[in-house]
């Protein structure tokens, strides 16, 4: 059997969307490896039973108490059983100091994604492509779709997670994400949470998050009223992983920032009703599947860099304070959607998971859906002769040194 390396070394959610690639591998009869922090190794194995998980001390300065020296023994060992694991594929998928490391470990030819040749980095030529199609950000990929097209044959989408459906269990709220201003503050929160009470026939409300969210969350409940906080539990920093799986397992909905629990909803099919703002954009990060649905701020600045000071004073936050936008939380009647917000739903097509308009405005949506034609052609999903040809695309996304004419008529890099 052939053994194929994950090297995924990031955040909770980007080990979640991680998904499709282990999935495609398992398909492909690869017995599939993930390399994870530590402190996502219980997760991994949640998320992933039938992987082989290895776990580094990726982040921080060592083993909490035990300073810098602890991480070294702990990862030697890790690197020595790679040693002696003969991978016939490696997937690094970011390019962290670490996964450099990591992937450095292996013969180049059998790195996909981010690696290093000669001591320098280098990226796929998908990753390459993918980089450039970034540039426009309104009309980009799923990340699922983003990393599991390194590999062949890709799984199709609609068996990535399942359909989302109410499990009964009431309403899931996850305080807060890694970026502050793609959050919705607990004032602005609050109603939106009320008005999705309103029309659930479940009535409990569960507060998700860290123990650092753990005071707003009983900020939060102090704004409801009364009989609302008495259905209210606060379990922010009370979960393990397997404890935060088993919550969100039986829900009816998580309503959420773009965060890891959204994204482990998804993987458990479960709805979501995001919100999104700021650098959030919900075809580039959106929950994955068929099911969910994403309030979007749709300002002219938007989608920013986090990494960014923001100029415009958070006028995407805006519209989330209108009292419209309860009401079209509480009836999903396009009439009632405040100026500013766009509604998306999630569905699976050749490609991976899209998101389809609802309500509001999408204008970059005819591009959006002729860009991910040109992508299905490039990956060989699709017939450039009944769909393309992408002359202008071409020419903007391609370089010279991309171009080799397959006989099949299928332009890839």
């Amino acid at each position: 059997m052939n053994r194929a390396l994950i090297i995924q070394l990031t955040r909770f959610g980007d080990l979640v969307q991680t998904k499709r690639l282990v999935l495609t591998l398992q398909n492909r009869n690869f017995e599939v490896h993930i390399c994870v922090d530590r402190s996502l190794k219980d997760l991994a194995t949640i998320l992933y039973p039938q992987a082989n998980i290895h776990a580094v001390v990726a982040h921080g300065t060592g083993i909490k108490g035990r300073g810098f020296d602890s991480a070294l023994p702990v990862n030697l060992s890790v690197f020595t059983t790679f040693k002696n694991l003969a991978f016939s594929e490696v997937y690094n998928l970011n390019f962290s100091p670490m996964n450099y490391a990591v992937a450095s470990l292996f013969d180049p030819d059998t790195v996909k994604g981010h690696r290093m040749v000669n001591g320098q980095p280098m990226k796929s030529p998908w990753f390459d492509l993918a980089f450039r199609l970034a540039a426009e950000r309104r009309n980009n990929i799923n990340l699922v779709d983003y990393w599991a097209a390194l590999s062949p044959e890709m799984i199709p989408a609609e068996k990535v997670n399942p359909l989302a459906d109410p499990k009964g269990g009431g309403i899931g709220v996850v305080l807060a994400g890694r970026e502050t201003r793609r959050s919705l503050p607990y004032e602005v929160f609050a109603p939106l949470i009320l008005a999705a009470r309103s029309v659930n026939k479940c009535k409990k409300i569960f507060l998700l998050g860290s123990n650092a969210e753990r005071e707003a969350g009983r900020k939060l409940q102090a704004k409801f009223p009364a009989s609302v906080s008495a259905d209210t539990t606060n379990l922010a920093g009370r979960t393990d992983w397997q404890g935060l799986v088993g919550v969100v397992s039986g829900l009816d909905m998580v309503m959420t920032p773009d965060t890891g629990t959204m994204h482990l909803a998804a993987h458990l099919g479960v709805p979501v009703l995001g919100f999104f703002l700021s650098s959030a954009w919900c075809t580039e990060t959106g929950p994955y599947g068929t099911g969910h649905t994403i309030i979007q701020a749709d300002t002219d600045c938007s989608p920013c860099v986090e990494s960014q000071p923001c100029y415009c004073n958070l006028k995407c936050l805006a519209p989330f304070k209108e009292p419209g936008a309860a009401r079209f939380i509480a009836t999903r009647k396009p009439e009632h959607l405040v100026s500013g917000l766009s509604v998306f739903e999630s569905a699976c097509d050749f490609l991976g998971t899209k998101f389809i308009i609802k309500a509001g405005n999408d204008v970059t949506g005819e591009r959006r859906e002729r860009i991910r034609q040109f992508i299905g052609s490039h990956l060989g999903i699709l017939d450039i002769g009944r769909h393309g040809p992408f002359p202008d695309l071409a020419e903007k996304f391609y370089r010279e040194k991309d171009w080799i004419t397959l006989n099949r008529g299928v332009i890839l890099p």
